[in-house]
């Protein structure tokens, strides 16, 4: 199966450019799209909850995804290698139009495989430390990282917090700011107090969201 990914990040973009790119560079290389996945969506936004987590999750061995070019699939670095390792990981190949990028079966694809897979563990060993030296701090600091004592339920658990959890969502951002305090991202969005300024923001349209959430940055 061959499938055409084309993404644009608003309304106002047109999709015909891309699906053009798609089919011209198809002719060249004697194949054809079985399937073409349009969406409208911003790059930033995690893969997995778009619709090209969807198509990689039912791709096989074989299969073949073409877009016009990397930043298609992705805004950041680590998300394109994310996305290209389980491409690779499943036998499947990539093409890219302007790129003239190819992962497939050759020695390329091999040393890119190698590659995410130490940028990974990078990663991880990273955040790991990362995680580490700001809970160091933090009781340098004399802050308390555990949950109350005497508090049981969910609501409890960041009473008195806010300040921290803000303090850490401008250092780490909001997914290692969780693993250090312990909490789901609806519980840290609760503290912070996220979800009322987005309320009230929804309430009053012309006001932009991210100018409120970024004072917290």
């Amino acid at each position: 199966m061959i499938y055409g990914y084309i993404r644009v990040s608003t309304d106002k973009q047109t999709v015909e450019n891309q699906r053009y790119e798609i089919q011209r560079y198809c002719e060249s290389k004697g194949i054809s799209v079985d399937k073409w996945i349009e969406e409208t969506v911003s790059g930033t936004k995690s893969y997995s909850s778009r619709s090209l987590g969807r198509v990689i999750k039912r791709m096989v061995k074989d299969d073949v995804l073409v877009c016009s070019e990397l930043s298609r699939l992705g805004r950041t670095l680590f998300m394109i290698m994310e996305i290209l390792s389980l491409c690779l990981n499943k036998g499947c190949r990539v093409y890219t139009v302007k790129d003239n990028f190819c992962l497939g079966d050759n020695i390329e694809s091999k040393v890119l495989a190698f590659a995410f897979g130490l940028s990974a563990e990078i990663e991880r060993t990273l955040i790991s430390q990362r995680t580490r030296e700001a809970l160091q701090r933090l009781r340098n600091e004399g802050k308390p990282l555990g949950r109350p004592k005497g508090a049981k339920g969910r609501h409890n658990k960041m009473q008195g917090k806010a300040e921290l959890a803000r303090q850490l969502h401008r250092e780490y951002g909001v997914k290692e700011a969780c693993k250090i305090l312990g909490v789901s991202k609806s519980t840290f969005y609760r503290c912070c107090g996220f979800r009322q300024m987005i309320a009230k923001c929804k309430q009053n349209e012309g006001t932009d969201i991210s100018s409120l959430t970024n004072c917290y940055k």
